[in-house]
């Protein structure tokens, strides 16, 4: 054999053993993620909160109690969390939020919201209109083609 064929035949071994590896890996982790999402749903409570500022920033700058930020594991601590600062009862408080509803989350007006621990799950009830989402920023490709469109006499793209 070649030294070419023994280090494909290396390289084989070594991806089907990490493949292996992170499969149970991966196994573990969904069993602990399930077992925090139940003791979430456990202790969620419905809170009336004004929202007073949302941003996406890191955990050392977000405000949070030093014993929240001491307990992060060290590689989330230089990823930018969703921190909504929000006035509940006479006490202001940074609340984490779950980034699937972060953009949802209006700023500057009471909501109902489903809370566990700092944890913002869901906004409920919105008093007042709901605006709508901001416009997404449209990317290079896409104006770009908006401007050959227009010089051409094409109706733009929707």
């Amino acid at each position: 054999m070649n030294a070419f064929t023994i280090t494909l035949l290396v390289l084989f071994a070594f991806a089907i053993i990490s493949t292996i590896v992170l499969y149970f890996v991966g196994k573990k982790a969904q069993k602990k993620q399930a077992q925090q999402q139940e003791l979430m749903e456990a202790n969620k409570q419905t809170v009336s909160m004004l929202i007073i500022d949302k941003k996406r920033m890191k955990i050392k700058d977000s405000g949070l109690h030093q014993s929240v930020i001491d307990q992060t594991p060290k590689y989330m601590r230089w990823s930018k969390l969703p921190i909504v600062k929000a006035k509940v009862g006479p006490q202001i408080l940074s609340l984490i939020s779950e980034p699937k509803i972060f953009d949802s989350i209006p700023v500057k007006k009471e909501v109902k919201a489903v809370v566990s621990g700092i944890y913002i799950m869901d906004v409920k009830g919105l008093h007042g209109k709901n605006d709508s989402q901001p416009k997404k920023k449209k990317g290079f490709f896409k104006r770009m083609v908006e401007k050959a469109q227009e010089k051409a006499g094409a109706k733009p793209i929707k």
